[in-house]
């Protein structure tokens, strides 16, 4: 059995993804990151970085709980412990592993900057919003640019560079782009999200921003500024 802890965002929803395309035993336990769930020591024990999301494998291979943070490496974990969804060739192997990258270094890290931008920032902060806007267009397009070239994210065949950039691609309307000025995402976007495990994985995934919804109402001022990190040093 793998415990999943997170909660709505596109980094936890690759890693259902995985748990559902590979047919893992899981459960999920909700954090709630806006009442500063994230901070509390059982939860820093199993991430210092007091992030989500982090899975611990009861069934891991010594026979001991393992606990892994980074939705990217638990991806690697995940593919490493079932065999499935990384090429064995080591082109393959690395084809996936750069993409994979790239939604870790760059497609989350921009989009995630512009959601906050777009959500939290005060109108003064418009060279942010701006700057991220950019940033996002451009990377929207370098993934459909990618995809009228090869029918998935690292090539011929799906895999876990397509679990990791397909919940970012969703934020495309979000952002106030149009879906339709990038066909090739378009179609790769109705693809990936027409398989059944990724239908399955997202089940549940409104259910759970309702309910983070309903925390960020009810947490207090100072949870939301803890978790926009607008805090000094001295009162964390």
């Amino acid at each position: 059995m793998i415990e999943l802890f997170g909660m709505g965002s596109p980094n936890v929803l690759k890693v259902r993804i995985m748990l559902e395309e590979c047919g893992l035993p899981w459960r999920f336990t909700h954090v709630n990151v806006f009442g500063s769930g994230q901070f509390d020591p059982a939860f820093t024990a199993l991430n210092p970085n007091a992030k989500v999301p982090v899975i611990t494998d009861h069934d891991a291979a010594n026979g001991q709980p393992y606990t892994l943070f980074e939705s990217g490496a638990i991806l690697l974990y995940l593919a490493e412990k079932t065999g499935k969804f990384l090429p064995k060739d080591l082109a393959g192997r690395f084809d996936t592993i750069k993409w994979l990258m790239l939604q870790m270094a760059s497609v989350g890290p921009m989009l995630g900057q512009l959601n906050h931008f777009q959500r939290a920032a005060p109108p003064s902060a418009e060279y942010g919003l701006v700057r991220y806007r950019n940033e996002a267009r451009r990377l929207y397009d370098l993934l459909d640019k990618r995809l009228g070239e090869s029918e998935f994210i690292a090539g011929p065949d799906y895999s876990i560079a397509d679990m990791a950039i397909f919940p970012w691609a969703l934020y495309q309307p979000v952002h106030g782009f149009e879906a339709a000025e990038r066909p090739n995402l378009g179609r790769w976007t109705a693809l990936v999200g027409a398989r059944p495990a990724v239908a399955r994985a997202q089940g549940e995934y409104a259910e759970i921003q309702a309910v983070d919804r309903d925390f960020r109402a009810k947490a207090s001022p100072a949870d939301i500024d803890r978790f926009y990190n607008r805090v000094t040093p001295t009162s964390l």
